[in-house]
């Protein structure tokens, strides 16, 4: 009888303290903090694979990487594309989903460390002061919520994202979905 009482607090505490535990509560901060998860796009794949709503998207680096780099945080979205694809030539989209919009598509996303894009390495300017979503699959156009224009200047610096990021540090927040 003593032991069926200590039992569900023992539990509650060794799962309260695990790893498991603290990466679901900070998942969960994230998600409060940034409800969005935003994803950089060459326009003309994203165009390819969206033709259909049964196609999916994978971006060039999925099979060295073993996922799809996301960000939730807007004020990240300019940093991260100029580290990572300043040098990528064309025109860009972001496309802008939930977790909750990836997961009805089938895909899980977890929130983790920076990491390298292919062979760039992740070593940009507050690369380790949040975490970062990493879809676990491709994306499906049914699971995305809007799509932003990008621009850029001549030299190739990604200089705003339409309604979502500007490099003037002004990050208009977009609309919540109900």
């Amino acid at each position: 009888m003593y032991l069926k009482k200590l039992l569900p607090l023992f539990l509650a505490l060794a799962f309260s303290s695990s790893p498991c535990a603290t990466i679901m509560a900070a998942d969960a901060e994230v998600k409060n903090r940034h409800p969005y998860v935003f994803h950089l796009v060459q326009k003309n794949l994203w165009e390819e694979a969206s033709s259909s709503e049964d196609q999916v998207y994978y971006p060039p680096t999925y099979k060295q990487d073993g996922f799809t780099h996301g960000t939730a945080n807007p004020e990240k979205l300019l940093t991260v594309a100029n580290h990572f694809y300043k040098d990528v030539p064309g025109d860009w989209l972001c496309l802008r989903m939930t977790v909750d919009s990836l997961k009805i598509s089938g895909v899980v996303t977890v929130f983790e460390g920076t990491a390298p894009v292919g062979d760039k390495p992740a070593d940009f300017d507050g690369n380790d002061d949040e975490l970062y979503p990493h879809i676990l699959g491709g994306i499906s156009p049914m699971a995305v919520i809007d799509t932003h224009k990008v621009f850029r200047a001549e030299d190739g610096v990604f200089t705003a994202i339409e309604g979502v990021a500007t490099s003037n540090g002004v990050y208009p927040k977009p609309p919540r979905e109900n």
